[in-house]
């Protein structure tokens, strides 16, 4: 009951918070791509405000996230890793689903970001347009990230890693670092009742680029899921 009371006063407080945020990054993101990346960081940081404060939800991260050219992928349990990506790392670029970028206003500003949305049914035009822009972000410094099961997963559950992925692997030729986590704990896929608790990103050791496709599914899959054991 305490949860569901807490979760209650979370969704008008988080969203109307939202609601000036987004406004202002949309105005800012008109003139200039870094104040997009500091509103990103706002909106993130303030997402985990309120997270703490009223759901009594903590982070704890074991491991080092880098923010440097690397391809991070993680475990996808929740939408709470979706938005805390902007806290943890500076300026992400995250491959996702195409059909988030339609979402009004916040999807333009999540492609100003860098945000990369990717056509699963596009076949190899889509996949080569997304390895074009992830390798500028790259150039820039920045890094990667995926959520390589392509949906949120109750937690225990271990899908099987997008077929589109060892490409994307393969094809940008960075390390890649699994990232495991257990959000699903405290905010699972299907209710808005979030508990209080620590939700653990678990960062596991570097995979060297340029291994076989099977090779890589089978060390990402299970990294990402050391959590579930």
């Amino acid at each position: 009951m305490l949860a569901m009371i807490r979760s209650i006063i979370f969704i008008p407080i988080f969203y109307g918070g939202s609601t000036p945020i987004i406004i202002i990054a949309f105005l800012l993101a008109l003139f200039s791509q870094s104040a997009t990346h500091f509103m990103a960081r706002v909106w993130s940081r303030y997402h985990y405000l309120c997270a703490r404060v009223i759901l009594g939800i903590k982070v704890e991260i074991k491991g080092e996230i880098r923010n440097e050219p690397l391809l991070y992928v993680f475990k996808h349990e929740s939408m709470f890793e979706t938005i805390d990506l902007l806290r943890i790392f500076e300026k992400p670029v995250v491959i996702a689903k195409k059909e988030l970028l339609v979402i009004p206003l916040w999807g333009w500003i999540a492609k100003r970001h860098g945000l990369l949305g990717i056509d699963r049914d596009g076949g190899g035009a889509a996949m080569r347009q997304i390895i074009k822009q992830a390798k500028k972000a790259i150039a820039e410094g920045r890094p990667i990230v995926i959520f390589a099961e392509g949906s949120r997963a109750h937690h225990g559950e271990r899908p099987e890693l997008q077929t589109g992925f060892a490409g994307i692997y393969k094809l940008l030729g960075l390390p890649l670092v699994p990232v495991a986590l257990d959000s699903g704990l405290v905010s699972p896929r299907d209710t808005f009742v979030q508990k209080s608790g620590v939700i653990t990103y678990a960062v596991q050791d570097e995979i060297e680029p340029g291994l076989e496709r099977e090779e890589v599914r089978s060390r990402v899959h299970a990294a990402i899921n050391v959590l579930n054991d």
